[in-house]
């Protein structure tokens, strides 16, 4: 400071100064939680002084993308399933998801018709050649899936965003007449478009809102093991300029239309090559589908990076990822923190892709997938099922899968897995509304990400996979605060303003 500067400082200001440069670095205040594979479940753990730490330094003028959400999928197997429980079991469950204690789940997604974790196929137009679907009815879903999504709601305080997927057309609407593979017929392009806007119409009189639809689930299918329907992306794009968008558009339907909605990798380059690039497409599209089934490891940041980089003003969503391929393991907490998972490429990948395809850690995998999602500008992530039976179904198709709660119905029974604490991890923190902020890490045994909510409030998740316990220093500004991160756990770290 120049002599000639302070001498116009009063002699009070000069002391002031002198006192605040003397004083130590302002204290942050901060909150942290973890989970880990020694048995802690969102336990509070306390900041405290370490030698030989890493340092996380935030940077909360960087800014990328604005959070949607994180939550899972109300499918017809997980409606049937919390119907079976004691009303005070299900509301246990419900609440543990959507309630301001709980997950604070804020985006789900349903599917239209029946998928794979339905009870049996069935379509809302059953009737063959009706195409003004005068025979329109969700009945089907008034059952389970309507009362329960409409209890979810009731609960949730905040409410929560519905991404609606169809797997297949009818089948009379399709090539092969069957409900599993085929195309959509082109003299049903115009009738299939309608359905959606009855769907969307349909679900409203129940007081459920869509926000969003995906065009197909997995457009390239599944070697027809269920309910499937292929599109090409030309396919796609011709159908959504040209009949679906003017469709909603018509009905004053204001839902969002994500494109594509299946794995990240190649053929998601390949597909955001032709529907990305389409001017006449991008402005009936709110953005990119993703699903993480081309791997069990990576979460594929080149194929993000290349679809943002295409269009930067769309959003990617992550829509679907589960364990799959496995036969859950009940009350058994130590499996889902063990490389013993397998998935259905550890059998079935073609011999160049199986190294994508290793035996994995469950907790691991959900953590490391939703983490790098975020820091390649994904903006919701959406798992399967919330609720299955402990024989992973039940399942039309007989493809058992894990769930984050799982129950006996016959006992009226209830297990919590892991997977359910690692979910909450990011969904009762990260607020809809959050955006992602810079930071760097010079730990690689780390790995994490960052944002700021809507309240000024900051948000860190770091995953932690060594054996070890890593020493860290969190720092934002002239803040500082010292961590430690359990050995095996995910850690999230709240930093008020």
């Amino acid at each position: 400071m120049k002599n000639s500067f302070k001498l116009l400082l009063p002699l009070g200001s000069i002391l002031l100064l002198l006192t605040a440069c003397q004083s130590p670095l302002p204290s942050m205040q901060i909150s942290a939680f973890q989970t880990s594979a020694q048995g802690e479940k969102l336990a509070s753990v306390a900041h405290q002084p370490t030698q030989d730490s890493a340092n996380l330094v935030l940077y909360p003028e960087q800014k990328f993308q604005t959070i949607t959400g994180f939550g899972g999928a109300f499918t017809e197997s997980t409606a049937y399933l919390l119907n079976q429980m004691s009303a005070g079991v299900r509301d246990s469950i419900l609440r543990a998801y959507f309630s301001e204690a709980g997950a604070r789940y804020s985006l789900t997604r349903t599917h239209m018709n029946s998928c794979d974790f339905s009870l049996k196929n069935y379509s809302y137009a059953p009737v063959a050649g009706d195409t003004q679907l005068t025979h329109f009815s969700v009945q089907q879903d008034e059952e389970d899936l309507i009362p329960i999504i409409q209890q979810a709601q009731k609960i949730s305080e905040n409410g929560f965003k519905i991404i609606a997927s169809p797997w297949t057309a009818p089948p009379w609407m399709k090539t092969n007449q069957d409900w599993n593979g085929g195309k959509l017929l082109p003299e049903y392009y115009e009738t299939w478009a309608l359905f959606f806007s009855k769907y969307h119409q349909a679900y409203a009189q129940k007081g459920i809102d869509i926000w969003a639809f995906t065009v197909e689930n997995e457009p390239l299918g599944n070697d027809a093991n269920w309910e499937s329907m292929h599109y090409t992306p030309e396919e796609m794009a011709t159908f959504v300029k040209n009949h679906l968008a003017p469709q909603l558009n018509q009905d004053g339907i204001q839902s969002k239309i994500l494109v594509y909605d299946q794995n990240r990798g190649e053929e998601l380059e390949e597909w955001v090559n032709v529907l990305l690039q389409d001017q006449e497409l991008l402005p009936h599209i709110y953005g990119t589908a993703v699903h993480w089934y081309t791997g069990t490891q990576s979460w594929f940041p080149q194929s993000l990076q290349h679809t943002h980089n295409l269009a930067p003003e769309k959003s990617i969503i992550h829509t679907e990822g589960c364990v799959d391929a496995e036969i859950p393991h009940w009350q058994d907490d130590a499996w889902y923190w063990k490389k013993e998972a397998t998935d259905w490429g550890y059998d079935w990948a073609k011999a160049e892709n199986k190294h994508l395809h290793p035996k994995y850690v469950p907790t691991y995998r959900y953590a490391r997938d939703i983490i790098g999602c975020l820091n390649n500008w994904v903006e919701g992530w959406v798992d399967w099922n919330m609720v299955l039976d402990h024989k992973g179904g039940p399942n039309l198709a007989q493809n058992w899968c894990v769930a984050p709660v799982l129950v006996k119905p016959q006992e009226n029974e209830v297990y919590f897995t892991p997977l359910y604490y690692v979910l909450k991890h990011f969904s009762r923190f990260i607020q809809p509304g959050a955006q992602r902020i810079g930071f760097s890490l010079n730990n690689p045994e780390l790995m994490a990400t960052a944002v700021q909510n809507p309240s000024g409030q900051l948000v860190v998740v770091v995953l932690n996979t060594t054996k070890s316990k890593q020493n860290l220093v969190l720092s934002v500004g002239r803040q500082k605060a010292s961590l430690v991160v359990g050995a095996q756990s995910l850690q999230t770290i709240q930093i008020e303003p």
